[in-house]
């Protein structure tokens, strides 16, 4: 889509993505132009996090940025990468994002009680709700798993230890119900609001 998009003539840059060792993800980002992420020393380690001041001087009309739940390291301005993402929008610069069902915040017990994993990062309700547009980029739990086998997802020993945990089949399609539940429910809420703008009560 970002591809897409920059061929119709839109100014868009990566502002982040994370660079897990996934091979298919890596072969979409040549041709798209990539600010470089801000590196932070932290106990000895360099880490990298979006550079919200770089991607407000190039001013683009898109920036792509992953993993919107991210706790950002400690010496960034925000804690959250979705703050980071708010100063963004507000200088009217579009951002495209990623965003797990189990990072909701208004789920996260929810998902507790369905994985037993304690939610860590969360993003508020608020920030999905201002979204002008969510697409569920869904996959049936057998087809996941497999590509986790397959090495798409983890390393070799994670993987295989998200497979027994996490990425259990019965969890990811309980996941999956409650993805598409939250979905439904958005249509719903904008339908009743298209119905009370037009008039219609029926």
């Amino acid at each position: 889509a970002a591809h897409a998009a920059q061929e119709q003539g839109h100014s868009i840059v990566v502002g982040y993505v994370e660079p897990h060792p996934r091979p298919e993800t890596a072969a979409l980002l040549p041709g798209l132009e990539a600010v470089p992420p801000l590196r932070i020393e932290h106990r000895g380690i360099t880490l990298n996090e979006l550079d919200v001041d770089a991607v407000l001087a190039r001013k683009p009309k898109i920036a792509l940025v992953d993993e919107l739940a991210h706790s950002n390291t400690q010496g960034c301005r925000n804690l959250k990468r979705f703050q980071d993402v708010e100063e963004l929008l507000q200088a009217g610069i579009s951002v495209w994002t990623t965003v797990n069902v189990q990072h909701l915040e208004s789920r996260a017990d929810t998902v507790h009680d369905i994985t037993a994993a304690p939610v860590q990062e969360t993003v508020p309700d608020s920030v999905l709700a201002e979204a002008d547009c969510i697409q569920l980029v869904d996959i049936a739990p057998d087809q996941l798993r497999a590509r986790l086998r397959e090495g798409k997802v983890y390393g070799a020993p994670q993987a295989s230890a998200a497979l027994d945990n996490f990425f259990k089949e019965s969890n990811l399609m309980a996941l999956r119900e409650l993805a598409l539940r939250i979905m439904a429910e958005k249509v719903d809420h904008e339908l009743t609001e298209v119905r009370t703008i037009s008039g219609d009560h029926s």
